[in-house]
């Protein structure tokens, strides 16, 4: 699976992202290119019906990249780690819409 993200301040696009999800062996990885940085991969440590973990304890930050599902129309996504001494979690909650324009 590719994925892509972006953040944008008004019109200006100033961070980008492309991820790719893929099976290897028994585990899923999960490949980032984040703008003006390195790849990066992380290896599935928990999947089960309605969460997935993934880390690579050698990364600078963030350590773990996460997935939650929560009920049936959200998802709260995080990052967290080690980022300077000091211990960060920044998480991401996404909720279904409607693409109607009605």
């Amino acid at each position: 699976m590719v994925g892509m993200g972006r953040t944008v301040r008004g019109d200006a696009l100033v961070a980008y992202e492309f991820l790719l999800l893929r099976e290897v062996g028994e585990r899923l990885e999960y490949e980032s290119h984040p703008s003006g940085q390195p790849s990066a991969k992380f290896l599935s440590s928990t999947v089960d019906d309605s969460m997935v973990l993934f880390e690579n304890p050698q990364h600078d930050f963030p350590q773990r990249i996460g997935y939650r599902r929560e009920g049936t129309n959200s998802l709260v996504a995080w990052i967290e780690g080690t980022d300077k001494g000091q211990a960060r979690r920044i998480e991401f909650s996404y909720r279904r819409v409607s693409c109607d324009k009605g």
